[in-house]
């Protein structure tokens, strides 16, 4: 209950950490310096020098037809060099979720955002950017207590045999222990904790320099307040939608003791959207004795 409670708290944008996806987001895409932010998140963990970089946050990929799903990553960082492009998504990831879940979320996430780096008609597949599908999680998705995993593809009779398809997954976990380096380990620290006491060395007091000029920008913290009442509105309508299908199921199973219950007031029980009715038609439900009578008695009273 606790555990709950702490996670349906508001919270304020100066409790925010840059695992969180808005702050994530507004940091990089801050005109003076987020591509810069991206930069050296970037090179801190991948452990190698990250060039000129473009960044895109919030980046919809519409769906090839309609009905079909598209995606939005979170930040899609693309550094310009010979002889393809390098393609970032970086995805923070605050809450938990299932890991085969989490495999093909990405799997799917990877051939939309292919998808749009060739041309109709085009046939030299090397210009195919690398891409590498970035995930930072508060967990291990593995359970190996690594701090990142990297993931290529492989062959199984041959694991040697290079396979370039320029395809890499790396999940990262703040709060593994093994593997990584401690430089990794301290970009983990921060971006799961992200105060001034977890900045240690230049490029960190350089990231936390650029958070904390994000967090007092009037427009931040505007489009924030705006999505913490979108959300309270959102949470206050699923809590009340969840209310009214738990009601609704109470009253049918309570109805089947009866008999079966004839689809046509099977339909108006779960078409019905107000509390106060499925209340007393539960009620009615649990002392009526039959079906007929709950059918001849359930709109007494409604006037």
């Amino acid at each position: 209950m606790k555990e709950s409670k702490r996670k349906n708290r508001k919270r304020s944008l100066e409790d925010l950490n840059v695992i969180d996806d808005f702050l994530m987001n507004a940091a990089a895409s801050e005109p003076e310096g987020g591509a810069e932010f991206c930069r050296l998140l970037l090179s801190t963990l991948l452990e190698r020098k990250i060039g000129k970089v473009q960044v895109n946050v919030q980046k919809m990929i519409p769906a090839y037809t309609p009905g079909l799903r598209g995606i939005r990553m979170d930040v899609e960082v693309v550094e310009e060099m010979e002889p393809v492009l390098q393609v970032y998504d970086i995805e923070p990831c605050m809450y938990e979720t299932k890991t085969e879940n989490l495999a093909k979320h990405n799997r799917f996430y990877q051939g939309r955002i292919d998808g749009r780096y060739l041309q109709s008609g085009e046939w030299d597949f090397s210009k195919l950017p690398n891409l590498y599908v970035i995930m930072i999680l508060p967990y291990d998705p593995f359970g190996k207590d690594y701090m990142m995993y990297q993931i290529q593809s492989r062959c199984k009779e041959v694991p040697e045999l290079d396979y370039p398809d320029g395809l890499m997954y790396i999940y990262f976990n703040t709060r593994g222990t093994k593997g990584g380096s401690p430089e990794i380990r301290k970009m983990l620290d921060y971006l799961q904790k992200s105060t001034a006491e977890n900045v240690t060395g230049e490029t960190l007091q350089k990231i936390h320099q650029h958070v904390v000029k994000v967090k007092e920008q009037p427009e931040v913290r505007e489009e924030y307040m705006l999505l913490e009442e979108k959300m309270y509105y959102e949470r206050k309508a699923a809590a009340r939608e969840a209310d009214l299908k738990r009601r609704k199921e109470d009253i049918l199973e309570l109805l089947e003791d009866y008999g079966k219950i004839p689809e046509e007031l099977r339909e108006i029980i779960e078409a019905e959207g107000e509390t106060e009715v499925l209340t007393r038609w539960h009620k009615l439900a649990a002392r009526c004795g039959s079906l007929s009578v709950f059918e001849k008695r359930m709109w007494e009273g409604s006037e």
